[in-house]
């Protein structure tokens, strides 16, 4: 966010992106049936109601409370809904119903929380505030992302309910393109920047993201595109989920306990191999990128001869050059626009890979941003010089255990602003809800 603004500009800009967050949330409220909000179709994540009071409880308690030390209207509600990423160890507790809050009480809830953060936003200065967190809006911007990050979470627990359980909306499928023909493009030696400079206050960064270094980064061949459905058919047929020499310990005890045979968003009905799209349930579509856990990637590059690339790596070969500069994104420093790719929620599924050639990188890779987001072989972990978030604390070092992978790019449901080169995402290797692709590199 650049500084020259005026403050009445900078309030400006913040009050029309903060709109457009909250509009795209509400949104989502509107797919669920009414009978659906209590329902849990991810289990290590919270109930869908609990997401209905968790956007304006984060952002009250983070503005009004933490920052301004604003009396607070309803200190239960504050606290009930007041994060909503839990330690790895932790599974959310299950509640019936009844042990909620009314939706016309959480509804209140909402309007008198997005009323007093409005209010700060009107009357705070941004300048000169009364608590760091404010300056130059750093707390509303963290706001406005965090509601992009649940518009991308919701997008996975809706993935999860049963049909009936939502709304139907239009959403274009492109299931008959011919696979891109994926290729192994050689990446000269050289460096990767990783992270943000703290002093770059132009730009907004979450803990994790701190303190921009660089890494030397041997030569290696990185596939042009994402693996797909479709080759990764090959591997489901040549026996790969029955092969123990493929799988670490840990990952072989989970596809046994779970008697997994197959992607999670794969269904087989007969003989006739299906995909469960967002709204629908579809034929699998051989060219889309193929949506898998960690443990199933790695077991696919083992297969393949090959791995998974490092967090360093994906950065070299997406924002890395021939001449030795790094670009903000794959294609080069404009601005992410519907020609670039799958994401900014333009669909709800997957695009056919190779469909946006305009997004290649430097080098000649395709897809590294949207469509999917990336594995790589990089456990989450702090950068040098990492400092949590005063007010969120566990946001990230929760997650430093070793037990956690790096995933890079972004999915068709990641929101523009969380496209750039320092962000950061991570899951643990065994979970399948989210919209995570791969492709191999050689060493």
């Amino acid at each position: 966010m650049s500084l020259s603004r005026t403050e009445a500009e900078l309030r400006n800009s913040l009050t029309v992106r903060l709109a457009e967050a909250r509009a795209r949330t509400d949104e989502l409220f509107q797919l669920v049936r009414p009978e659906a909000l209590y329902d849990h179709p991810i289990p290590d994540w919270h109930q869908v109601i609990f997401y209905l009071g968790h956007f304006e409880a984060f952002e009250w308690n983070l503005i009004g409370r933490d920052a301004l030390d604003l009396k607070p209207f309803n200190p239960k509600l504050d606290e009930l809904f007041r994060f909503g990423v839990l330690p790895s160890t932790d599974k959310p507790k299950v509640y019936s119903p009844s042990e909620w809050p009314r939706v016309e009480e959480i509804q209140r809830y909402n309007r008198q929380a997005r009323g007093k953060v409005d209010e700060c936003l009107r009357t705070v200065s941004l300048r000169q505030p009364p608590h760091p967190y404010l300056q130059d809006g750093y707390a509303f911007q963290l706001a406005i992302e965090h509601r992009w990050m649940h518009v991308e979470t919701m997008a996975y627990v809706l993935n999860g309910l049963p049909y009936d359980r939502k709304v139907p909306q239009p959403s274009p499928l492109e299931v008959t393109a011919p696979p891109a023909e994926r290729r192994l493009i050689e990446i000269p030696a050289g460096t990767a920047t990783l992270g943000l400079k703290r002093a770059d206050r132009a730009t907004l960064g979450w803990d994790n993201e701190y303190e921009s270094h660089t890494v030397e980064v041997p030569a290696f061949a990185i596939e042009s595109h994402n693996v797909t459905n479709g080759d990764y058919l090959e591997f489901v047929r040549a026996g790969g989920y029955r092969e123990r020499s493929l799988w670490s310990e840990d990952d072989w005890a989970w596809r046994n306990a779970r008697g997994i045979e197959q992607p999670p968003f794969w269904t087989r009905r007969g003989d006739q191999r299906r995909c469960r799209a967002q709204f629908e349930e579809i034929p699998l579509p051989l060219s889309w990128p193929v949506y898998v856990s960690h443990a199933e990637a790695s077991a696919y590059a083992r297969w393949a001869g090959k791995a998974l690339p490092t967090e360093a790596q994906f950065h070299r070969a997406a924002y890395g050059t021939p001449d030795g500069c790094e670009r903000a994104y794959p294609w080069g420093n404009e601005a992410p626009s519907v020609q670039h790719g799958n994401f900014d929620c333009q669909r709800w599924d997957p695009a056919p890979v190779g469909a946006h050639p305009a997004g290649t990188s430097a080098f000649g890779v395709a897809d590294l941003v949207g469509n999917g987001w990336e594995w790589t072989s990089t456990a989450f972990h702090a950068f040098p010089g990492f400092e949590p978030l005063p007010f969120y604390p566990t946001f990230s070092a929760n997650f430093f255990d070793g037990k956690h992978y790096v995933v890079k790019g972004g999915s068709a449901r990641t929101a523009a602003c969380l496209l750039r080169r320092s962000f950061r995402n991570w899951f643990q290797p065994h979970f399948p809800y989210i919209y995570a692709t791969f492709r191999c590199v050689e060493n």
